[in-house]
């Protein structure tokens, strides 16, 4: 390839033999049909120059795509967070040259220059849209049918929003009322994921939701006939979704019938009572002269001459790489004055909602600056000292409950595990359309209360919707085991920086019972690897209303609340023994020792074994010896802490230390040293009550105790790198 240029090159008829786009209805004339063949050689040259990305769906999206960017959506390039905006989400991810360029016709702020750094060191345009990354990118996507289970929670929370703000408007006419427009791929549709969401969508009746199903029938694998060969529409039909199809392959030639699919467009916007599935058949990479139509056009650079073949039936100098011609540019950024226009109409509005209600408009003040109100810690609930103690997740619920008059944008739910999980405010209306209440559940469109179904990925993915929303903030809970079934999601909250909460209940072998299947063991070390995400299990009720609090108070990542089935110990803070509840906002504090002593042996723990470690530290210290509990609920909030605080809590010189941690071991070598010992369950647990669980498993005081003294004999020995591989 030559070295690339932007110019406009010399103009030559399209081929003949190419079908001109109908788009009468839509008031297209030849610049914009120019434009839409100006992003198909954008996106072919991108890739050609990179050498690796996606070429072919970008080329056959590129009439869809700029339909919506130049005519269809509610948006103003100067401000990209814009309340009123639609929200647009790329399901599918790969294809992000179709989003790139459009923000780059439409004056987004990205530029020529951008789209040849394609998927490059410090370039504005990454292999996968990232959001944060690049200024219109309202969500990260790459794995496939995350886009749409996050589309479906921005959807919701389109609802939520609007009932806390503007709830007695009529439909459209509210500033708050948008659409959430979704352009997914059969990739999407195959993932379980998207399903979930789907059939949660349609259930409620999410009529400001419109997808793009764009039916190409073309994957890594070439045809889809290979493994996928369901009727999509009818599908969605099933889940209760508005329903309809563009065919451009229909008269047995390729017609981009613009007009149709405007007109498609149109009647899902005007469907209210439900989401809206407009399937789209295209050909990938047309009009590609050998690979249209092809799994090589699908996610591999056409070639130097595949891309001149297409340039040439297009009408485009084949030697002229990134083509821009000064009259398209100029069309296409007009939508910037339109978009200008639009926002000052909104804003007419808007001003006259703000002064119709003061009270609201101050409550979303408060919710655009992320701010938590004057006061609201009051409202969380202190326990009292109780041997027989309390679940963390009974307490979990109390302090949700608690909270729910101060703080209106706090809403969430179950995976049908409400009454396990302890997730439901009470009192509180459940978040359903009028005629889907239940005798157990009532509510309206407006409630508070999600029920999520047996869908944890689903879910997942909605909170990350939801809190992309950036108004209200969401919990979802299930069982800790089945946090494996949100990983992915969970992962995409974190890269983006969601303060999405997951209350995961039944954390350990101390849900009894249930046995193997539902006890969770590797799953804490699999959490706290995922980069961005705090893992907070505390150690009884006050520790709960504590970690509560610290969660809410950060706007800048996701957290999992990490809560027992079984009664907690509620400690005595009063009793001159145990240290105050609020060190556990600093992830780890000393919560027993002898004072004014240097601990022979330290012991942390988390969660329900940090009554196990008290308990050995009494066998302990009746022998005499100097010993120091430390409860450690979040190993991600006590990294967080000056290093000066650290080696308060964790002396350097205090060699012997034991974890303690009904879960595999993995990652506590780094807290407990080479001379520590590590208190642990390396297999799978076992159908029992939880205590002759903990006690058949050598999970005890006195356990935690023998461990001490072995750590205390081997910290008096030189260093051992890495530790000793016997313990």
């Amino acid at each position: 390839m030559a070295p690339e240029r932007s110019s406009s090159g010399s103009t030559a008829p399209r081929d003949p033999g190419l079908a001109r786009p109908v788009a009468e209805r839509a008031g297209w004339g030849d610049v914009d049909v120019r434009a839409v063949d100006t992003v198909r050689v954008l996106a072919a040259d991108a890739v050609q120059k990179t050498g690796n990305g996606h070429p072919g769906t970008a080329m056959s999206l590129a009439p869809l795509a700029y339909l919506l960017f130049q005519q269809v959506m509610r948006h103003d390039p100067a401000d990209d967070q814009w309340l009123g905006r639609d929200r647009f989400v790329l399901s599918c991810g790969h294809t992000s040259l179709t989003l790139y360029i459009q923000l780059y016709l439409a004056g987004y702020g990205l530029e020529m220059e951008d789209l040849q750094a394609l998927r490059t060191w410090g370039s504005a345009t990454p292999g996968h849209p990232e959001y944060r990354h690049t200024r219109g990118v309202e969500i990260t996507t790459g794995p496939l049918g995350q886009g749409m289970g996050a589309s479906v929670g921005m959807a919701m929370a389109g609802r939520r929003e609007r009932g806390l703000l503007d709830p007695d408007a009529a439909p459209g006419t509210s500033p708050f009322d948008h659409h959430v427009y979704v352009l997914a791929s059969d990739g999407d549709m195959m993932e379980g994921v998207a399903s979930e969401a789907a059939s949660l969508a349609g259930h409620q009746q999410l009529g400001n939701l419109i997808t793009f199903y764009d039916s190409n029938h073309i994957s890594i694998e070439d045809d889809t006939d290979i493994s996928f060969s369901e009727d999509v529409p009818a599908r969605f039909a099933a889940y209760g979704w508005h329903v309809q199809t563009v065919d451009w392959t229909r008269t047995g030639d390729y017609v981009e019938d613009v007009d149709a699919l405007l007109a498609a467009i149109e009647e899902a916007k005007a469907e209210r009572s439900r989401p809206s599935l407009i399937m789209l058949r295209t050909i990938i990479g047309w009009p590609a002269p050998t690979k249209k139509n092809t799994g090589k056009a699908h996610g591999a650079a056409l070639g130097d001459d595949e891309v001149a073949g297409t340039k040439r039936l297009l009408g485009f100098d084949p030697d002229t790489y990134f083509p821009i011609e000064d009259e398209v540019l100029a069309h296409t950024r007009a939508v910037g004055e339109r978009g200008r226009d639009a926002r000052k109409r909104w804003q007419r509005a808007y001003e006259d909602w703000r002064a119709a209600a003061p009270e609201r408009a101050a409550l979303l003040d408060r919710l655009r600056e992320q701010e938590l109100p004057d006061g609201w810690t009051d409202a969380l609930p202190e326990f009292p000292a109780d041997a027989k103690g309390m679940a963390t997740r009974k307490a979990s619920g109390e302090v949700l409950t608690a909270l729910a008059p101060v703080l209106p944008e706090l809403w969430g739910g179950s995976a049908d595990l409400a009454g396990s999980n302890n997730t439901t405010m009470e009192g509180e209306p459940s978040f359903i359309p009028a005629d889907r209440q239940t005798a157990e559940f009532s509510g309206g469109p407006y409630g508070r209360t999600l029920h999520f179904g047996i869908r944890e990925h689903a879910m997942g993915a909605i909170l990350n919707g939801i809190a992309l929303q950036s108004l209200t903030r969401p919990y979802g809970g299930t069982f800790l085991t089945f946090s494996d079934y949100m990983r992915p999601a969970v992962r995409l909250g974190a890269l983006m920086k969601l303060p999405a909460t997951y209350v995961w209940t039944h954390d350990s072998i101390g849900l009894g019972e249930d046995g193997p299947t539902h006890q969770p063991v590797e799953h804490l070390a699999a959490l706290r690897a995922i980069p961005g995400l705090d893992v907070v299990r505390p150690g009884d009720a006050n520790e709960t209303t504590v970690c509560w609090r610290t969660i809410l108070e950060h706007t800048d990542r996701p957290a999992g609340l990490v809560l027992t089935r079984q009664n907690l110990p509620v400690l005595d803070r009063a009793d001159g023994v145990h240290a105050s509840a609020e060190g556990a906002a600093r992830g780890a504090y000393i919560l027993a020792e002898d004072a004014g002593t240097v601990p022979d042996v330290i012991l942390v723990a988390t969660g329900s074994e940090v009554q196990i470690a008290l308990d050995g530290r009494k066998l302990l210290v009746d022998e005499g010896l100097s010993v120091r509990v430390v409860s450690m609920p979040c190993r991600e909030w006590f990294a967080e802490q000056p290093l000066s605080y650290q080696d308060e809590v964790l002396p350097p010189d205090v060699r012997a230390r034991v974890s303690v941690e009904a879960a595999v071991g993995q990652g506590w070598r780094e807290v407990v040293g080479d001379a520590g010992h590590i208190v642990s369950l390396e297999h799978y647990g076992a159908s029992a009550d939880y205590q002759r669980l903990y006690d058949e498993f050598g999970i005890t005081g006195e356990a935690v105790a023998a461990a001490a003294r072995a750590s205390i004999r081997d910290a008096v020995e030189p260093p051992v790198p890495g530790g000793r591989r016997d313990r």
